[in-house]
């Protein structure tokens, strides 16, 4: 079963998009979204800097869920 996708949700693109210089795999974050299964993601780079923010409909990408012990310990 497909996570729905939601505002704030880390998804990665399912194919290549070349004509935007992105590409499978490369991992963005849903910052908007303006009507059911469309979406603005953001991609950024390891600092946090925007390299790209696109409209991608919710069938290009795929929600990433956080695998254990990935995360930084804050505490």
């Amino acid at each position: 079963m497909k996570q729905e996708i939601k505002l704030l949700d880390v998804v990665a693109l399912r194919s290549d998009l070349p004509e935007l210089g992105l590409y499978r795999g490369q991992v963005g974050t849903v910052v908007e979204e303006y009507e059911p299964a469309v979406f603005e993601v953001e991609f950024s780079d390891s600092s946090g800097r925007a390299y790209a923010l696109e409209t991608l409909r919710a069938l290009t990408v795929d929600a990433v869920t956080p695998r254990a012990g990935c995360g930084k310990n804050l505490g």
